[in-house]
């Protein structure tokens, strides 16, 4: 008898529909797997076989033929051990339902039959109700995931019986369901605060502008003056994030396995800090079978990289595009999978190789030279704020003033991103001031006379370079809208440039 059991998987950070068909015929027993499975879906025979059993049911006897379809798409992991058991069970007669084509059914089997929890499920969900599906039987540590895509109902089924039973009726399982608004507004405080870190004004006035606009930061100053301090409390001026950037960023997490069990969402902006030993696969993504790394996991939110000229130069220069076009390709014999990573680069470095300021430095011009040089000049110009931070006083370090707590910053930040909103309204891929294009530019950033003979002679000095140029216009939008101005002005301008002189000063 032939069985068909809906099912899926991902490719990318997508899911596409795949149809388990199981034949149960004559002949020796034998079960053959077809439709270009990984190793771990040929184990799936053994491990269906013992589920089976320990479940109360009999494996038939004969030759059983079990083909995924499509047949010229390869097929990885454990998700297609339960569609697999219920297409047995019912091409054997051992399940009787006309459930199997309104659900699609996915969930690793232990040799117990008990189910457990798979990678993918929210992009799996996703495509179920694209597919016009009542619903899903997930695993119960999954349900959480799938439950976030309304109009789905999502059956969180503990073992193979209970799915079993489920299909034809026998028993009622509740469908699983979350409170988008309870999710969202839980573990939204920040344990680390500004209002903790002594000083440096000026480094978190440069802050405040890097997460209004979504900027790209580059922290430089000696060992202990707070650099990766400050940074790991950026996350929490960030605006929250939206449903569909959650959706996004969540999938990303689901495919790569980083998400608790009963997660149902990731609602707190990423923060990625790799080790400088990072490779570019790790980096940006790849292995035979692509799959996301730490740029598309910090999508929608940080990637941190401290001692930035300790990075291999050849893995810092993979990222130059990326951060473009906020979209990784990779490219591979398995094939080609594009990747999202829209984030903010923060970067943290010394100034010397013995960490001091170069007028107090031991190390040698030449010395210092080839420090620097680890970090090429078209990679420093797609970072918008080059900031140096100064070693803090004693009697700041000392004193009982406190800044400004993160929620006040905050909050400035988001009133800065909601006018970035209303006026990119009509463009929903511009999500910021830094994500502008040529054509934003010339429309929103437009200059009076004077400013842009500021903006002139500022080129002409610093010998700036046509991407800095558009840079600073970014920068200078995004300061006037912390200001609430609807026009760039020469303060505005004169406050972006200062963010850019302080490599060349540094780099020369």
């Amino acid at each position: 008898m032939l069985a068909k059991v809906c099912s899926a998987a991902v490719n990318g950070i997508e899911a596409y529909p795949v149809e388990v068909e199981v034949n149960a015929g004559y002949g020796d027993t034998l079960v053959i797997l077809l439709g270009l499975p990984d190793a771990a879906v040929k184990e799936s025979r053994d491990r269906v076989s013992t589920a089976l059993t320990n479940s109360g049911f009999k494996f038939p006897m004969g030759r059983t033929t079990i083909n995924l379809a499509p047949a010229d798409v390869k097929k990885e992991g454990p998700s297609f051990d339960l569609p697999i058991a219920l297409g047995i069970l019912a091409a054997s007669e051992q399940l009787e339902t006309d459930q199997l084509d309104n659900f699609v059914v996915v969930g690793e089997l232990a040799l117990s039959g008990a189910i457990r929890s798979c990678r993918g499920i929210l992009p799996i969900a996703l495509q179920a109700r694209a597919s016009g599906k009542t619903g899903i039987l997930v695993p119960e540590e999954n349900a959480a995931e799938a439950a976030v895509v309304e109009g789905l109902l999502v059956i969180p089924v503990p073992n193979l019986r209970a799915a079993a039973q489920f299909l034809e009726g026998e028993i009622k399982i509740a469908p699983a369901r979350v409170d988008l608004a309870r999710i969202f507004a839980q573990n939204q405080t920040d344990d680390l605060d500004f209002a903790e870190v002594k000083g440096q004004e000026s480094v978190k006035r440069a802050l405040e502008i890097a997460a209004a606009g979504g900027h790209n930061v580059l922290l430089i100053g000696p060992p202990g003056t707070g650099k990766s301090m400050l940074a790991k409390r950026l996350p929490g001026i960030l605006p929250p994030l939206t449903l569909d950037e959650a959706l996004e960023t969540t999938k990303i997490h689901s495919i790569v396995g980083l998400l608790a069990p009963g997660q149902a969402l990731v609602t707190r902006r990423p923060f990625r800090t790799p080790h400088h030993t990072a490779s570019d696969a790790g980096l940006l993504g790849g292995n035979i079978n692509p799959t996301p790394g730490e740029i598309s996991l910090a999508h929608h939110g940080i990637l941190f990289l401290d001692e930035l000229p300790e990075f291999k130069r050849s893995v810092l220069e993979t990222m130059r595009q990326p951060l473009e076009e906020g979209k990784v390709t990779i490219s591979r014999a398995a094939g080609t999978m594009t990747f999202p990573s829209e984030f903010m680069l923060v970067a943290a470095m010394n100034p010397t190789p013995d960490g001091k300021m170069p007028g107090e430095s031991r190390s040698s011009p030449r010395e210092i030279q080839n420090y620097l040089g680890r970090i090429s000049g078209p990679l420093l110009d797609r970072i918008d704020l080059h900031v140096e931070v100064p070693p803090v006083k004693f009697r700041e370090m000392t004193g009982d003033r406190t800044g400004e707590t993160s929620a006040d910053i905050r909050a400035r930040v988001v009133a800065a991103r909601q006018r970035q909103i209303t006026r990119f309204q009509d463009k929903p891929k511009i999500t910021c001031n830094a994500r502008m294009g040529p054509k934003e530019l010339k429309t929103h950033c437009r200059l009076d006379e004077s400013t842009m003979e500021l903006l002139k002679m500022a080129m002409t000095d610093l010998n700036l370079s046509a991407r800095a140029y558009d840079r600073i216009l970014k920068l200078a939008r995004t300061i006037a809208d912390l200001a609430a101005a609807e026009n760039i002005t020469g303060e505005h301008i004169s406050e972006a440039i200062q963010y850019r002189s302080l490599d060349r000063q540094l780099w020369t």
